[in-house]
């Protein structure tokens, strides 16, 4: 599915958007609900998380953990199928990733392995041979004018 989104805040909107639509969806018990996003610098990766995050009811400043590889935020979010809660939000980020192996000495095996997590990464596709089949996958490119993007889910 193709969006176009005309300003960050539309792009944000999208996001919480899809937060709506996982929450509603039957509660995801193998292992962590994996976002992956992918696009060019100034795409609108950060943007989405911020709108992501937010409607997890997550109140901190949403910056790229660049530098840190991930965050982790707590949430009380529940889904209401079964009341089926989501504890953390991870906030992942692997731009500077060289290997995928790099990530197992900082525990990310485990993070995906916990169904209570739900995880978002950044430049997905440098790892895409360790996430989840199930990877719900996002695309974000730069339209034609200066705010317009084009999301595909």
């Amino acid at each position: 599915m193709r969006v176009f989104s005309t300003n960050p805040r539309q792009t944000r909107e999208l996001a919480a958007g899809l937060v709506k639509k996982i929450l509603a969806s039957p509660p995801h018990r193998k292992h962590a609900r994996v976002l992956a996003l992918v696009g060019d610098l100034g795409a609108g990766k950060t943007t989405f998380v911020q709108g992501f995050a937010k409607a997890l009811g997550i109140k901190n400043r949403m910056v790229s953990p660049t530098f840190l590889i991930f965050r982790k935020y707590g949430t009380s979010i529940r889904q209401p199928a079964d009341n089926f809660q989501f504890r953390y939000f991870y906030h992942v980020d692997v731009y500077r990733i060289q290997k995928s192996s790099e990530l197992n000495a900082l525990g990310f095996k485990k993070i995906l392995s916990d169904p209570q997590n739900i995880v978002l990464i950044e430049w997905a596709d440098k790892i895409k041979r360790i996430l989840p089949k199930d990877t719900i996958w996002v695309r974000l490119e730069h339209g034609r004018h200066e705010k317009e993007r084009r999301i595909y889910f």
